[in-house]
């Protein structure tokens, strides 16, 4: 019987550096930040700057999974296929909403928008937590989540901050596009109201990497992850 990696502890998931530990702590702060924006309890300037903050996260972390966990998972698991495509699917729909309401700033609907975005997220984390991870952890022993873990966490650090719904979902294609789409999203979050002083910073020192070795990671993180 599949067990939710949310009802299991951190030695159970293979310790705090295993993928599955990596994924459950982004998957509580964007909850946590989620609720935060959600109250209102806060200066426009906050909200708006708030709301970054959870698209940031969320891009990096779903293009981070694409690349490196998702063909892992297609590899190990019969039902793979079938289950990193709906995540996907998922993925492309947060993709185009968020897109939109980028595009837009006076639109009385992009409240709405911001909402339903909210929800595909929280559906995506919890498919992933009861459904995906749970696969990674029968498929494999705790020193290979924590390589895994790695992988992925060197992959996020320099992935795409942005919304990029035209851009494949699956390597080769994302990995080919993510160099040049990491170093122009990273420049557009340095924009003084797009994120907290020490976020910015580290947006840039990201950007930096990302232009002098991103695909290389992406790349060599793909194709070392077999099963064992």
């Amino acid at each position: 019987m599949t067990v939710s990696i949310a009802e299991q502890d951190s030695a159970a998931l293979g310790g705090s550096r295993s993928i599955l530990c990596r994924q459950r702590r982004d998957h509580a702060e964007l909850n946590a930040m989620m609720d935060r924006y959600r109250s209102g309890q806060m200066p426009s300037t906050e909200r708006d700057a708030l709301w970054l903050d959870i698209v940031q996260l969320v891009f990096s972390h779903a293009f981070a999974e694409e690349t490196v966990l998702w063909p892992i998972l297609r590899r190990v698991h019969p039902a793979g296929e079938e289950l990193t495509e709906q995540v996907e699917q998922e993925h492309q729909a947060i993709n185009e909403l968020v897109a939109r309401v980028e595009r837009t700033s006076d639109d009385p609907r992009r409240p709405g928008w911001i909402e339903e975005a909210f929800v595909l997220i929280s559906q995506d984390i919890r498919d992933e937590e009861d459904e995906l991870l749970p696969r990674l952890r029968d498929a494999f022993s705790d020193r290979r989540l924590r390589s895994i873990g790695a992988a992925w966490e060197a992959v996020r650090a320099t992935a795409p901050t942005r919304p990029h719904p035209a851009v494949s979902r699956r390597p080769p294609g994302n990995a080919l596009s993510g160099v040049p789409l990491s170093v122009f999203d990273r420049l557009r979050d340095l924009s003084p109201f797009a994120a907290p002083a020490a976020r910015r910073a580290t947006v840039l020192l990201a950007g930096m990497a990302a232009a002098a070795g991103c695909l290389a990671v992406i790349w060599r993180a793909v194709q070392r992850q077999h099963p064992c």
